[in-house]
């Protein structure tokens, strides 16, 4: 993947070793040199096919952690055809923004590369209770089964959406729709920060499982643990009440483990 021009390219590489994403690189390309443009897609582009050849683009800075983020947003693109009759996020009801009524849901996989298992992660976004589960690989089937199991027991009520986004792991969606009566919606490409609530609490799951963490080496147990023990953080929000007290207290849904 080549870019534009001497000018683009030098700008991106800069930047890119200076931490910035490719969307901040687009955002400021304009600013910086005038009548010059490029789309965060081109730059994710560059980087990845810099990273298939080897060449150290990022080299002391985080070629490791950009890897597999590159990639995966660029699976999310090529997948996005696939879903012709999805619903996108910005036809998502207006409610579930606002994180005041409860039985909307989030999810995403947590990729390990040392091994093909993945942590589903799903959380409730009014109430913060998120659920952790190990996956046995990324297909969509997988994903499926983990996303039904984790949500079945909750009364349908508080059961209403889930957003995600657009991986090959989540082109199952209308099973979901079928078994659990809910309306999957889909994020932009390249928009984790629509799911953010998710993206949080993936943040503290790898607080204990910090990235290069062979799933398959962690049992079941282990991860119920700190599905516990981040269900039972107090929160600031809920004026030090935890995720499972304020699900509990609003619903009557109990979750012992």
């Amino acid at each position: 993947m080549r870019l534009k021009n001497d000018v683009i390219r030098a700008y991106v590489i800069e930047k890119i070793k200076l931490g910035w994403s490719p969307e901040q690189i687009a955002i400021r390309l304009p600013t910086d040199h005038k009548g010059e443009s490029i789309s965060y897609e081109a730059v994710y582009q560059y980087v990845y096919a810099k990273v298939k050849d080897r060449e150290d683009l990022l080299d002391n800075i985080f070629l490791d952690d950009i890897r597999e983020d590159v990639k995966k947003a660029l699976e999310k693109d090529m997948y996005s055809h696939m879903v012709p009759h999805y619903l996108s996020i910005e036809d998502r009801p207006k409610e579930v923004e606002k994180r005041l009524v409860i039985g909307h849901f989030e999810d995403d996989c947590i990729v390990s590369r040392q091994s093909k298992d993945r942590i589903k992660s799903i959380n409730e976004r009014s109430t913060g209770v998120v659920f952790f589960t190990k996956m046995k690989n990324g297909t969509s089937e997988e994903s499926t089964r983990v996303v039904c199991e984790r949500l079945k027991d909750i009364p349908s009520v508080y059961v209403k959406t889930l957003t995600r986004d657009r991986g090959a792991e989540n082109m199952d969606w209308e099973t979901i729709e079928r078994n659990l009566h809910l309306k999957v919606y889909f994020t932009h490409p390249c928009r984790s920060h629509e799911r953010g609530s998710n993206e949080n609490l993936n943040g503290l799951f790898r607080r204990y499982f910090p990235k290069k963490t062979d799933f398959s080496k962690v049992t079941a147990e282990e991860i119920k643990r700190v599905e516990y023990l981040i269900n039972t953080r107090p929160r600031k929000r809920f004026g030090g009440k935890t995720p499972l007290e304020v699900l509990y207290e609003r619903t009557g849904v109990a979750i012992t483990y």
